[in-house]
């Protein structure tokens, strides 16, 4: 009745947990950063990041192209998240005052070369965008949506330039966008003359900027633009062409504005989700999905499982006990270890290692201690316990592996600490090589790398071999019923119960309950936007473990029943499968969704999904593991063997 109770118990946990996170809202964050206080007149200093595109999904550094450069470039520090993300963040030379506006400024004039028009007219064709960032806050364009209910959508920094046809010609001329309209935001303090920054946003245009007499610097005048005659630029009737031997004169504006936001909320209008409908139908679609099976788990273990245990150990002659039919049957095989034990020691190690990281970065992440604003914070914090959960993987393979009465625990050590981490290492080494092929600033430097490898062999495999030790250490898990000397033969089983058939099948209901989230992390992925909703993201990775663990007993019990004992590898692969489902998606989203024209761009697009996948797998078998192991301990406990 034990397993009734807790079965009974899994929806009510599930509902507490969505109230919970309706409560202490989705989208929580910490600040991360002490706030700037700035006086009237302070200088503010503009950063520029990578140029990014979602065309080419290949980063470049921001004077890579002929821009206007400060005296000296000085980069910014960057964490190892950053790094990899293939943030590049330096100085440029747009220094504002505080709420001093200034009407078209001079920044300088750059005369182009034939390689610079190249490749202007190369990153305006692949739609590459400029970002930039001003105390901690990235740069964004304000985007009216047709139906004025909806908030401003803010796009993540302003495009290079734009192209077009002059009516009746059809050769295409490219446009830079040499004028930029800031628009800084502030939340003033009522007591003191000091404010604090909360908003950045600009609008780009593309303007021949014209001058009288001599080229004299910053102090030339603009028949374009004036200042002293408030001739402002307000729109691109007359753009800037990219040609070669042609000069462009870069300005802008900068104008102040008091806002009512606070510093505190300030990334509320990035992280804002307009389409948070869509989360809760994709959770009580989930929800849904676990009641189902938690329907079938619970009628399982109540009916089917408590008539079977009461009709066995009441069943007194030996005749009745040799007409035994189900899954009692196999009582004598069901823990007999099975073929390529090893491997799946590894892999289970690994899915435990994945696990553990995975709950502690969503735990931190809800309480709201990744804050957005420490970019490259969710990637580092991710590494480095990946490399610190190299205990429990350690530990967990260890165990197992004595359970298979193997002996030779460091070779098993060894393979858990190589397998899956050498597996991505080698997929992430050739897609790093295509990246320096294109010399994108995406392309991980070789002392980043350097750092990468030192944690894996300098703390991960000791971790790893100190949990194997410990773990090997512990007397050996005690099966709950004898093993057979002679495997029993496993009769031919119905079409239905095919290996293959319901390992597939075991896939689907995994895959169903995160697809419209893994939408959504897509999107933030491979569209540059934010994604910020980890209170859904944590119940949507909850409902994924209940439905892994369910579907798996479910079909482990039928096939117990058709007297088929080769479980364990199957309860591995019957969740595991989810991630072929979630490599077939992520085809599907490539070629729907996505503009991607390049062969380099598609290459890493599916070589990072492989990544994931292979990750997703790892992590689903596990959790199906432990279940059908736990399950099968339980019922085989609860029965009588002569």
């Amino acid at each position: 009745m034990e397993i009734s109770r807790s079965m009974a118990v899994a929806p009510w946990i599930a509902a507490v947990l969505l109230l919970s996170a309706v409560a202490g809202g989705l989208g929580f964050y910490l600040p991360g950063v002490a706030p700037s206080d700035f006086q009237k007149k302070d200088p503010l200093l503009v950063k520029v990041n990578k140029l990014t595109s979602t065309k080419t999904q290949l980063p470049y550094s921001y004077y890579s192209l002929p821009h206007c450069r400060p005296d000296s470039i000085v980069d910014s520090a960057e964490n190892l998240g950053e790094v990899l993300r293939g943030d590049r963040i330096e100085n440029s030379p747009y220094v504002f005052e505080m709420r001093e506006p200034h009407m078209c400024q001079i920044v300088c004039k750059v005369t182009l070369n034939d390689k610079d028009a190249k490749d202007l007219k190369e990153k305006i064709e692949d739609e590459y965008r400029v970002n930039m960032i001003l105390d901690n806050l990235p740069l964004v364009v304000p985007i009216k949506r047709l139906d004025q209910d909806t908030p401003t959508f803010y796009q993540h920094g302003f495009y290079i330039g734009a192209k077009g046809q002059a009516t009746g010609k059809k050769d295409v001329k490219y446009y830079i966008h040499n004028h930029l309209s800031f628009l800084v935001r502030y939340h003033k303090d009522m007591q003191m003359d000091l404010a604090r920054i909360v908003g950045f946003e600009v609008k780009s245009f593309s303007v021949k900027h014209e001058y009288e007499g001599q080229w004299s610097g910053n102090k030339t005048r603009l028949s374009t633009c004036d200042p002293h005659a408030r001739r402002s630029v307000m729109n691109s009737d007359a753009p800037q062409e990219v040609e070669a031997n042609k000069d462009i004169i870069f300005t802008y504006d900068v104008d102040f504005q008091a806002s009512e936001v606070k510093w505190a909320s300030r990334w509320d209008t990035y992280l804002l989700m307009a389409d948070d409908q869509i989360h809760w139908f994709s959770i009580v679609n989930s929800l849904m999905i676990v009641l189902f099976l938690s329907g079938m788990v619970a009628m399982i273990m109540l009916r089917t499982l408590y008539r079977d245990i009461s009709k066995y150990n009441q069943l007194e002659t030996q005749e009745e006990a040799q007409e035994e039919t189900g899954w009692k049957l196999v009582h004598g095989d069901v823990f007999r270890p099975p073929a390529n034990s090893d491997l799946l020691c590894v892999y289970v190690g690994t899915g435990v290692q994945f696990f553990g990281m995975l709950l502690v970065t969503m735990i931190f992440a809800v309480l709201g201690f990744l804050s957005p604003s420490n970019r490259g914070g969710l990637m580092t914090a991710m590494l480095l316990l990946w490399v610190f959960m190299g205990l429990f993987a350690g530990y967990s393979s260890a165990r197992l592996y004595k359970m298979f009465k193997g002996t030779e625990w460091k070779k098993i050590t060894l393979r858990t600490a190589f397998t899956f981490p050498g597996i991505v290492f080698a997929i992430f080494f050739v897609l790093n090589a295509l990246i320096w092929g294109e010399k994108s600033s995406g392309a991980v430097p070789f002392t980043t790398m350097f750092a990468l490898v030192l944690l894996w062999f300098g703390i991960s495999v000791p971790l790893v071999f100190v949990g194997s030790y410990l773990g090997f250490k512990k007397p050996a898990v005690e099966d709950p019923v004898k093993t057979n000397k002679i495997p029993r033969q496993i009769p031919e089983q119905a079409w239905y119960m095919n290996p293959i058939f319901s390992i597939l099948i075991g896939g689907i209901l995994p895959f169903g309950a995160v697809f419209i989230e893994l939408f959504f992390i897509l999107t933030s992925i491979w569209l540059h936007q934010f994604y910020y909703i980890f209170g859904f993201l944590f119940l949507v990775f909850l409902i994924l473990i209940v439905t892994c663990a369910e579907i798996t007993i479910v079909l482990c019990y039928f096939q117990l029943c058709s007297e088929d004992y080769l479980w364990w590898w199957r309860s591995y692969l019957t969740s595991g499968s989810s991630a072929l489902y979630l490599f077939l998606y992520a085809t599907f989203y490539f070629f729907t969704k996505l503009d991607i024209t390049k062969p380099v761009s598609g290459i890493l697009y599916f070589g990072y999904m492989l990544i994931a996948s292979y990750a997703f797998f790892v992590l689903t078998g596990t959790i199906g593991f432990y279940a059908c192991f736990w399950f099968t301990r339980l019922i085989y406990s609860s029965v009588k063997i002569d």
